[in-house]
């Protein structure tokens, strides 16, 4: 499945929902889905930096390919950052580079967060292509 399959795939999924308190119940379902992500990698340095939560994202290269591990201490930004997962865990670095997060403003995400949740998202993305750029140059 490409990037913007899986795009596709989460804005149909929150086509399906009528109202917002569903998609909420949906990001926090989401938000299960996230593989366990042990104490030892929620280090300051996997910190993401601009979040009003605590998110952990740890990166490494396997195959080729940028494998994620994620948590925070929040239901609703772990949910976030899965949806996040969802779209680029398990891809060549150039693939995530050579994407946008167009899909977010397809489903009105941003728009139905808080500014600092907002402002979450957009720093859990450009560490997402920050690992993306780091592993493109080794």
């Amino acid at each position: 499945m490409t990037i913007e399959n899986a795009q596709k795939d989460i804005i149909d999924n929150f086509l399906f929902f009528d109202d917002w308190t569903q998609k909420y119940e949906y990001i926090i379902e989401l938000s299960k889905d996230l593989e366990f992500m042990s104490d030892n990698l929620k280090s300051e340095d996997n910190l993401i930096k601009g979040c009003q939560s605590k998110v952990w994202l740890h990166a490494e290269m396997i195959n080729g390919k940028i494998n994620f591990l994620a948590d925070s201490e929040a239901i609703i930004t772990k949910g976030i950052i899965s949806i996040l997962l969802n779209v680029f865990n398990n891809r060549k670095p150039q693939e995530i580079l050579d994407s946008d997060m167009g899909f977010i403003e397809k489903i009105g995400l941003k728009e139905h967060l808080s500014p600092n949740r907002a402002n979450g998202l957009s720093s859990m993305y450009k560490q997402i292509k920050f690992y993306a750029l780091a592993f493109s140059k080794s």
